[in-house]
């Protein structure tokens, strides 16, 4: 690349936006131009990270963090934003490359604004897709936006999936970690805590993403995402668990042939693939050596303990307006959870009992005709689980 490339991050300070921000520090200077950072209430990270990157606007959903905001960047020829509206003000500035890093439905918006420039959108945010999956395509398509996904199971597959091939591609094979209770008993999960399900034992990320790994869910999402992404129905999309965390997705062909993607388990790998994409750039990895690690499991998802990727294969196979909802009660049940109102196993119990709820509620659009549908249904769902979440932990 000889041309400065003008980056925006939507969600600067959570763990993908900072990896992101990692990998521009280190590029040679002139190579990127930060025009846009958002974040969601942390007002410290983003005042310390506008300061260092000196972007033209950056932009807090927290309004309360506004005083603070205006104070520090006072004089310093930054335009400030404070509010949902002004993370979607951000969004629409003129950029070549957007990372959309905005954890849940929050970051929809957002997203649209950005994918409406017509530019490269890289996204690792999965709701996209989950909740408005074929509108968002479409929207997509119409604006000729490349979209480059950043979670590193669809990074993975992207870079081994050949389009030009796809008729004779017979499944793709998403991999997943198995998080912190893979080998623990139903009877064990039932008294996990907080503290449990955030320790993760390969990959460092949010809260938020980290507890659906425990649940599996953010299993489920991905495959709901990746049936959009890719084109394939949900009976062409596998999971496999690998604790080991070094394959990343694999595509399957007719003739035999399994090509996969490996890295070791570092997010800047899959950002670094979108960031310099159609080209390579260095990155602050780990190198792969495989004689060290000597060994590659795999194992079959057990659906009873983690019931969440079942819930999630219903919700695509139905489509209409359950994947919205699967996502919506998920990310209301995990905030109850990480608050310890409700038990772990309560959080897949949960949104399967709002799903069901979903079917028979007179005020839930059914069907997807608009993004106000979608937003409808996310405020609808998000409400449904709250009222099953205060009647259950009265």
């Amino acid at each position: 690349m000889t041309d400065t490339r003008k980056i925006s991050v939507l969600g600067a300070t959570g763990s993908v936006g900072a990896a992101t921000l990692d990998l521009i520090e280190r590029a040679q200077p002139g190579v990127y131009d930060i025009i846009a950072l958002t974040a969601h209430t942390n007002v410290d990270e983003l005042i310390r990270l506008a300061l260092k990157f000196r972007p033209k606007m950056v932009a807090l959903a927290d309004a309360d963090g506004e005083t603070r905001l205006r104070e520090a960047l006072s004089g310093q020829g930054i335009d400030i934003g404070c509010g949902p509206e002004a993370v979607v003000n951000a969004a629409r500035l003129d950029a070549d490359w957007t990372m959309a890093a905005i954890v849940g439905a929050a970051g929809l918006r957002p997203t649209l604004a950005a994918l409406e420039q017509g530019r490269a959108l890289a996204f690792a945010n999965k709701e996209c897709l989950v909740c408005a999956g074929g509108l968002f395509m479409q929207a997509a398509a119409r604006a000729g936006t490349e979209l480059l996904p950043v979670d590193s199971e669809h990074n993975a597959i992207y870079q081994v999936f050949d389009s030009r091939q796809k008729k004779h591609i017979d499944k793709i094979t998403l991999t997943a970690s198995g998080g912190p209770f893979r080998g623990w008993t139903l009877e064990q999960m039932s008294q996990a805590r907080r503290a449990d399900a955030l320790a993760h034992p390969t990959w460092e990320m949010g809260a938020k993403i980290t507890i659906d790994s425990a649940t599996m869910m953010n299993k489920g999402l991905e495959i709901i995402e990746a049936c959009w992404l890719f084109d394939l129905p949900e009976s062409q999309v596998d999971v496999a668990v690998h604790p080991q965390s070094i394959v990343h997705g694999l595509v399957h062909y007719a003739d035999g042939s399994v090509l996969s993607q490996m890295g070791s388990p570092d997010m800047r790998t899959p950002i670094a693939n979108a960031l310099s994409w159609p080209q390579r750039m260095q990155a602050p990895v780990a190198p792969l050596d495989l004689c060290a690690i000597s060994r590659l499991d795999f194992e079959t998802p057990d659906l009873k303990r983690f019931p969440a990727m079942r819930l999630a294969r219903e919700a695509v196979r139905q489509g209409g307006m359950l994947p919205a909802v699967l996502n919506a009660a998920n990310e209301i049940a995990v905030e109850a959870f990480l608050a310890e109102r409700i038990g772990f196993l309560d959080i897949a119990a949960s949104v399967e009992q709002v799903m069901d709820l979903s079917l028979k509620d007179t005020d839930m659009p059914q069907q997807l005709s608009s993004f106000d549908d979608v937003f409808a249904i996310d405020h609808r769902a998000r409400e449904l689980a709250r009222e099953l979440i205060a009647v259950a932990a009265a």
